[in-house]
Parts: structure tokens; C-alpha cells; sequence
């Protein structure tokens, strides 16, 4: 209901899981690399851990799109099984055929799983099981699945077994009948919540994808979710998309602390005598809805409320805006120290201009009185918004110009960085122009910051392995024109694993998560390897 009201593409904080909204944190990386040793290693179990909500699933899943090509694998996602029945649903993932009467065994079960790894051993092909909420597994459940770490050859494990689980798991793993299963564990992760500055990144991440670039929650707001959820990200989502169906309903641009409140009480279940429940809440906003649609006047007003600087199409600022002259020059970093807005108006026009000066940089004139919504008009016009954080040294890697987020003793602000060189970067802040020691950013950067990058052909949100659909033939360009060879076929629409192992090493080459999919950090390292016209951020000399 409230995806219009904020210029959104869909609403960004669904609890179903989503690819494009993945979002790794530095411990949620961690958590992937420990499994991917622990897959590697070739022996014993790999074990994740983590409070309910904390993103094993998400780890999970992104562990399932790295696993090398030949690799099949079981997932078992409830095994609230007998061992009879958890060799049988092993079977079934794995299509293992195995004799249908009444009186199977459990060794019958054991012998089919045995021939068929061996088979797959000597076909070069690795076998992976992966058990989720394995909290649930009983103690002779769990002893079975240990004996079956001894199918192995002599200098291998045929079965690599990941344990996924709640923090209990730890407690059932400690009991002397399972210490044996305990010491084969080669790999182990506890994964916490995400802590204040992550849950600041994970929300922008998720904004920005459903195409919003404005802050919709202020940091003191941040601070107060943060209270709420420890961080938890499956308690972040279900209370972020109550705060901005109430944000809506109360016709505010953003979502306060008194809005957070109230959503927060009645999303985690708790009475609240001045919020109208969920129900009420879809009704009122179902009303204003039918208003809209009944008058004229307020579907101008509403449409003003679209954008994410909506005070930015205020004909005050709009007016300054006009005003403001461009002023060329070095400065130094006290001017970044003394940076200082006398009111909301100031703030937001420091925004748009900074974003109006990338656009510039792409030979693009944005005028955000007729396009306010500054991602979605992006992608009109071919490109994308990457909205990210991390350090200086980040953001170089990407080699684009970027907008980027900045603060000192007085609050928060933008520029443009525009190039680096020989030490020393260019900024556009308020449409002037300032050069200073790269360094001398590091005091005042907020590790946030947005760049803009050219969309594939038919870009939908990704490109995976496996797909048939026709940017395929423009990824297979890509890498020709990389690799200096020449392109066999224009017929070639099909992601299939030749090509999929070039994107891997050119992702390898870039320090990039050798996934395989085409994400945007992805198609900003092709623009930059086959383009010569991109605006990059790292200047020659």
C-alpha cells in the first residue's frame, strides 16, 4: 500500500526471501567462508549456528550458488525424522532409487546411499548434505548421520555434511553419547545479529533496491531500531514494513521514532492503547486510498509526498537551487569541519545537488522537479543506482565517481567525489569545487556512499547460471571482447558452464565473490574492462 507513497518499486522489507535483496554483512561472509573451507577440507561436518532470524537461511542460500559445478546436493530444510526416514528423504533429494516394500532397513537405505557416492566419486562429482534446523534432530538421528561420514575411499570422505542450527544444537552436540560426532566437526561459525552500523547499511541496501534513495529512517530512529531488534534481520524486516505502512497512514515522509514505536508494539505482539491494529491500520490506509482516487486535490498533494525529497520540490529550494553558481578552486579540510545547513530545506537541496553533479559526470542533465526519484529515473535512462558502504579503499576499487556521505561536528552531508589523483581528490559539495589530500577524507567519511553504473540489455535484477534469455549473448560478448577471442555463435543464449567459469575467473581477477551471477559490482567491472567512455573515479598520472 505504501510502495507509491514513497516512490518505491515494490516494498523492500519482505521476510521472503529475495536475491536481489541479499545483503552480507562482514560476520554473514565470515559464516560463508567458513563454509566453503569446511566443504573444501574434504572430511568431517561443518557446523552454523545462530539465534532465530540471524540470516543462516541467507547464508545458506548464498552457500548453494558458490558450490563448484560438480557438486550435487541434498537439503533437508525440517528433519524432524527417525533414522529411517531421514536416509529416505536423503535418497529422495539425491533421486537414489532403493527397494519399496514394507520391510526395508535401514541398511538397504545405507547401501543405496554407499553405491551411489561411490559412483558419483568415480565420475569426479562431490556430494554435499545439508541439514537445516538440525536443532530438531534427535541424538540417535544425529549418531546415524555421523556413521555415515564412514562411507569414504581410502583418501576421502564420499559425504560432506553441513549442520545448520539453532543455538541448542551447541548444547545437544556437548552430551558424552555424541562427543564422537562432536570432534569430526572441521569447521564451526556462531552467527550473531548485525550490529548498529551494519543494521544502518542492511536498510539503505534494501531501500535502495526497491528504488529509493532518500533517508527514510533517521539515525536517531536507527538508534531506537536498534533497541528493538538487537539487530535481528528477520525482526528488522517485520518491523521496518509496519513503520512505513504507519508512516503512510500518518502522512509523514518518514518514519519517525513515536511511528517506529507503535509499529514495534504491534508487530513483536505487544498491547498498545494509541496505535490501531494491523487490521485498522490496512483500513485506514484502504480509505485514503479510495479518497485519492475520488479527488483531484489530493492526488496532487499525494503525488508531491511520491518523492524522497519530496521538500526538495518546494518552489523555495527549487529557486535556490537556480541560483546557486558553480566555484572552482582548492580548499582546504576546514571547510569540510565547518560544513553546517541552517534548516531541512538546506540539508535536502545539498543532496539533490550532489546527486544533479553524478548525473552530470554521465552527460546527463537531471532536473529533479520533473524526475524527483532519483534511482527509478536512472534506470529510465539506461543506468543504476549501486548504494553501498564500506572504506575509501572500496569504493576506489569500484573506480566510479560516486556520491558519497560525509559528517562532522555538525551533521551530515554530501559530495560528489569525482576523481582521484596522485593522492588527491576532487569533491563538488553545493556546486563547489574542492581538491584535498585523499586522506584528509578519512575524518569526516561515513563509509556510505552511491555510484552509478550502465544496465545489461533485459536486466531484470540479475544474471544467474542456468538461465536462457537473450543478455545472455551480451555477457558472451563481454567476455570475447575480454578474453580476445571471438564470439562462435549468436544463438548462444544459455548461462551454461563454460561461459560461467570465464565470469568466475574474471571475478576472481577483480577480487570479486566468484559466484557467477552478474550483479552490479559485476557489470561495473565489465563496463570498465570493455568500455572506454565510462566516468571512472581513478584518474592516470
Amino acid at each position: 500500500m505504501y510502495s507509491n507513497y514513497f516512490g518505491m518499486d515494490e516494498p523492500p522489507f519482505s521476510i521472503a526471501p529475495n536475491p536481489r535483496y541479499l545483503f552480507l554483512s562482514k560476520q554473514h561472509r565470515e559464516a560463508l567462508a567458513h563454509l566453503l573451507y569446511g566443504i573444501s577440507s574434504n572430511g568431517g561436518f561443518v557446523l552454523l549456528t545462530g539465534e532465530v532470524g540471524t540470516g543462516k537461511t541467507t547464508v545458506c542460500r548464498a552457500l548453494l550458488d558458490q558450490l563448484p559445478e560438480n557438486t550435487d546436493v541434498a537439503l533437508i530444510l525440517n528433519p524432524k525424522f527417525s533414522s529411517e526416514e531421514l536416509l529416505a528423504a536423503i535418497c529422495d533429494e539425491l533421486k537414489i532409487s532403493y527397494p519399496d516394500s514394507d520391510d526395508i532397513r535401514l541398511k538397504d537405505y545405507v547401501d543405496a546411499l554407499n553405491s551411489y557416492l561411490l559412483n558419483a566419486h568415480a565420475q569426479g562429482r562431490n556430494t554435499v548434505l545439508i541439514l537445516d534446523e538440525a536443532q530438531n534432530l534427535g541424538v540417535s538421528v544425529l549418531e546415524q548421520i555421523r556413521l555415515l561420514t564412514n562411507l569414504e575411499t581410502d583418501c576421502s570422505k564420499l559425504l560432506q555434511i553441513v549442520l545448520i542450527g539453532q543455538p541448542e544444537l551447541l548444547n545437544q552436540l556437548q552430551r558424552s553419547e555424541l562427543r564422537q560426532l562432536s570432534q569430526r566437526i572441521t569447521a564451526r561459525f556462531h552467527l550473531g545479529a548485525l550490529n548498529r552500523s551494519e543494521l544502518e547499511s542492511y536498510i539503505s541496501h534494501r531501500l535502495s533496491v526497491a528504488g529509493v534513495q532518500g533517508k527514510l529512517f533517521p539515525d536517531s530512529t536507527i538508534n531506537k531500531l536498534y533497541r528493538i531488534t538487537h539487530g535481528i534481520p528477520r525482526l528488522i524486516n517485520i518491523v521496518c514494513d509496519r513503520a512505513l505502512l504507519g508512516a503512510f497512514v500518518e502522512r509523514h515522509n518518514r518514519v519517525e521514532i513515536s511511528v517506529l514505536n507503535k509499529a514495534a508494539e504491534e508487530a513483536l505482539g505487544e498491547k498498545s492503547t494509541t496505535w490501531p491494529t494491523a487490521f485498522n491500520w490496512q483500513m485506514v490506509a484502504l480509505m485514503i486510498m479510495a479518497i485519492v482516487a475520488l479527488s483531484w486535490s489530493f492526488r496532487v498533494q499525494l503525488s508531491d509526498w511520491t518523492s524522497n525529497f519530496g521538500a526538495a520540490l518546494n518552489p523555495g529550494i527549487i529557486a535556490a537551487e537556480n541560483n546557486i553558481t558553480s566555484v572552482a578552486g582548492p580548499a582546504p579540510a576546514t571547510l569540510l569541519a565547518t560544513k553546517s545547513f541552517t534548516g531541512e530545506a538546506e540539508e535536502q537541496l545539498n543532496q539533490v545537488l550532489a546527486y544533479r553533479a553524478l548525473f552530470r559526470l554521465w552527460g546527463i542533465n537531471y532536473q529533479p522537479r520533473k524526475n524527483p526519484i532519483i534511482c527509478k529515473y536512472a534506470r529510465k535512462v539506461g543506468y543504476d543506482c549501486l548504494f553501498s558502504s564500506g572504506s575509501i579503499e572500496r569504493l576506489l576499487e569500484l573506480n566510479r565517481p560516486a556520491v558519497i556521505k560525509l559528517a562532522n561536528s555538525y551533521g551530515d552531508f554530501y559530495a560528489t567525489l569525482t576523481s582521484v589523483k596522485n593522492g588527491r581528490a576532487r569533491l563538488i559539495i553545493d556546486e563547489q569545487l574542492l581538491e584535498l589530500p585523499l586522506s584528509d577524507l578519512n575524518p569526516f567519511w561515513r563509509n556510505t556512499y552511491t555510484v552509478f553504473w550502465q544496465l545489461p540489455p533485459g536486466y531484470d535484477g540479475m544474471i544467474q547460471p542456468g538461465i536462457q534469455q537473450q543478455n545472455i549473448l551480451w555477457l558472451t560478448k563481454q567476455m570475447a571482447k575480454i578474453n580476445g577471442s571471438e564470439v562462435t555463435s549468436d544463438n548462444s543464449f544459455f548461462y551454461g558452464p563454460p561461459l560461467v567459469r570465464q565470469v568466475k575467473q574474471f571475478q576472481l581477477s577483480k577480487g570479486l565473490l566468484a559466484d557467477g551471477i552478474i550483479g552490479p559490482r559485476t557489470a561495473i567491472h565489465l563496463n570498465t574492462a570493455t568500455q572506454l567512455k565510462v566516468p571512472k573515479l581513478i584518474q592516470d598520472g
